[in-house]
């Protein structure tokens, strides 16, 4: 992969808004000026208020562009590019094996411990490109956290899977506050902070998802990447990671792949549909976006036919 031209950024600050502009001078009375008001003018009332302001743009943490990654021979997908916002949700939808779960494991380097896996294109995290030669894996996914389709926690204690991360990459400070903060931004503290020496294969699915949601929050990264989160989970599970997804959103930026058009619709700003390209031999299959866009006008007003017919369920 090529090295983006992006400067890095190492702070990861979001630069400050300009200053206002100041206007200078006295306001004038202008009554002496106006025709009287049963003249042979009309008078007509008018808008005084300025122009509203535009909202602030969203600060961009990936800028991910004409992506493509081959398996070997096979081409999986190809010309992805998408950007994603600080402090957003964004769901990437579409049929089975369009690419998602490929395009996802690109954005903290998963994919690096696939045997024969090659990307290419360029993803650019806070100006930075992940795959130049000086990046080091093991930092991009101490700031780029990943949650898996199913629960997998070690078969260790709860304290000692939240515990894993920290001291893999050596974050410094207390473990025991670090691994607290981990729980209680996880919605699992009041669970568990009586049993925390007790093997984490004996925790329910639900409480074994947020407790790998916990471990992958606890070295502070400001991006969290889920797959399928709640694919193996009852609803009630379901809405209690769908909360806390909406919880962690006010600190971190969260990317979901999920079949779940309604879970899209309920948590995401943004929605990707991703769909499949077949080769002539129909024997080849390669992942390409569609769509991307604001995700109430994915769902009520999508630009492409394809889009629509997938969001109401013609096909997939």
């Amino acid at each position: 992969m090529s090295a983006s031209t992006a400067g890095p950024n190492p702070d990861n600050q979001i630069p400050k808004a300009p200053a206002e502009v100041g206007v200078s001078g006295s306001v004038t009375d202008l009554t002496p000026y106006l025709p009287p008001v049963d003249s042979e003018y009309d008078l007509e009332m008018t808008d005084l208020k300025g122009p509203e302001e535009a909202p602030a743009p969203v600060e961009v943490i990936f800028d991910c562009s004409d992506v493509e990654v081959h398996y070997g021979e096979h081409r999986a997908i190809r010309d992805v590019s998408l950007s994603f916002g600080l402090r957003e949700v964004t769901a990437l939808i579409g049929p089975s094996g369009c690419g998602k779960s490929t395009f996802l494991r690109c954005l903290n380097r998963m994919n690096d411990l696939i045997p024969g896996a090659k990307v290419g294109g360029h993803v650019i995290y806070h100006g930075q490109d992940l795959y130049a030669d000086e990046i080091d894996p093991v930092q991009v996914r101490k700031r780029i956290g990943m949650v898996f389709q199913k629960p997998n926690p070690f078969p260790k204690s709860i304290y000692d899977n939240v515990a894993f991360g920290p001291r893999v990459v050596g974050m410094e400070g207390d473990m025991d506050e670090i691994v607290e903060r981990a729980l209680v931004r996880g919605a699992l503290w009041d669970e568990v902070k009586d049993r925390l020496t007790e093997n984490a294969f004996g925790m329910s699915g639900g409480q074994q998802q947020r407790l790998c949601i916990a471990r992958a929050l606890a070295t502070d990264p400001d991006v969290l990447l889920m797959d399928e989160p709640c694919s193996a989970l009852d609803p009630i599970s379901t809405g209690r990671i769908e909360d806390l997804m909406a919880e962690l959103k006010e600190r971190i930026s969260i990317v979901i792949v999920t079949h779940n058009m309604q879970q899209a619709a309920r948590v995401s700003d943004k929605t990707a549909f991703f769909t499949v390209e077949m080769a002539e031999d129909e024997k080849r299959r390669t992942g390409v976006v569609v769509e991307y866009d604001a995700t109430d006008t994915i769902f009520t007003n999508p630009s492409d036919k394809r889009t629509e017919d997938y969001v109401t369920g013609k096909f997939g």
